[in-house]
């Protein structure tokens, strides 16, 4: 006998933090013609949000991949709120995309169980943080899980779905048809893992090179350099981590020492150093490279 799994359509969407992931992700969702609320609690980071998003739309319609029209109607399906009840109410699905710290995510989970529909799918874009150590601060197993968005989903185009203890098919095959609506590739991650994926093969990169610099054995510089030739990509690591956020990085790799208590886990210093100088990467203005022009844009950079 077949097993009919039933696939709810996931129309309303809020997207609960409006930080590097939170703005891309809203993004992508209004792009697609999906109307959502973008939530965060610092009326700065809304501004920041806003302004971001209409930056990138800029460099859409500057390039001819969106109209002027279709801009100001991406535009206008955000909806900015600084209040969580408005903002998550009559929501089918949220998506949340807060700091990468345990107790923050389980706060923000128990609050939006409170206020949110009975029925509304309560995700977590965590790039680390296993769904089951955060689906007991709610009422409502069945309907969480993990969807793990990277940076510039626009180009990325994955996304990784993990279920935790309870996570009912019926939410594994809403989420998955939702992002599929979007033009996203749901990648279902068949085994608790943390790390997903592709972080876990990131992870293992990102670690060899920040030791290779911590210890002395190679410039930041030239390990990117080496990427770069050999892969032929226009940014290396140390480039990449830039994007996303040094303390993001340092918040990632907690969460791995965490659970190993393996120094070798640890954040290095070479990137407590820099966190501590306030060089976070391209949202400060400065981490391995400075911003908005790296020089590893630079004529000639590869060459040295």
């Amino acid at each position: 006998m077949n097993l009919v799994i039933t696939m709810r359509d996931l129309r309303r969407v809020c997207v609960y933090g409006a930080g590097t992931l939170g703005w891309q992700i809203a993004l992508q969702c209004a792009s697609h013609g999906r109307r959502l609320s973008l939530y965060d609690i610092s009326a700065r980071a809304l501004e920041r949000a806003s302004l971001s998003i209409t930056t990138e739309l800029d460099t859409w319609l500057e390039a001819g991949k969106v109209s002027d029209r279709e801009k100001r109607s991406t535009l206008g399906l955000i909806k900015f709120e600084s209040d969580a009840v408005e903002a998550v109410g009559g929501i089918d699905l949220v998506i949340e995309a807060v700091p990468e710290k345990l107790d923050v995510k389980r706060r923000v989970f128990e609050e939006l169980d409170k206020v949110c529909d009975e029925e509304t799918i309560i995700a977590s874009n965590s790039s680390s943080i296993r769904i089951s150590l955060i689906e007991n601060a709610t009422m409502r197993r069945d309907r969480v899980l993990n969807t793990h968005f990277y940076s510039f989903p626009w180009r990325s185009r994955v996304v990784e779905l993990m279920r935790g203890t309870m996570t009912s098919d019926e939410t594994m095959s809403s989420v998955g048809g939702f992002m599929r609506s979007i033009d996203m590739v749901p990648l279902v991650v068949r085994k608790e893992s943390t790390g997903f994926i592709f972080n876990r093969v990131w992870r293992a990169v990102k670690r060899e090179c920040l030791q290779l610099v911590d210890e002395g054995v190679a410039s930041f510089e030239d390990v990117d350099r080496a990427w770069m030739c050999i892969y032929g990509m226009d940014s290396g690591p140390f480039g990449l981590m830039d994007r996303v956020g040094l303390d993001v990085v340092r918040d990632i790799e907690n969460v791995y020492y965490g659970e190993s208590h393996d120094l070798r886990d640890a954040p290095p210093r070479l990137l407590l150093e820099k966190i501590e100088k306030g060089e976070l990467g391209v949202k400060s203005g400065k981490g391995f490279y400075s911003y908005p022009n790296p020089a590893y844009r630079e004529p000639g950079w590869l060459e040295a």
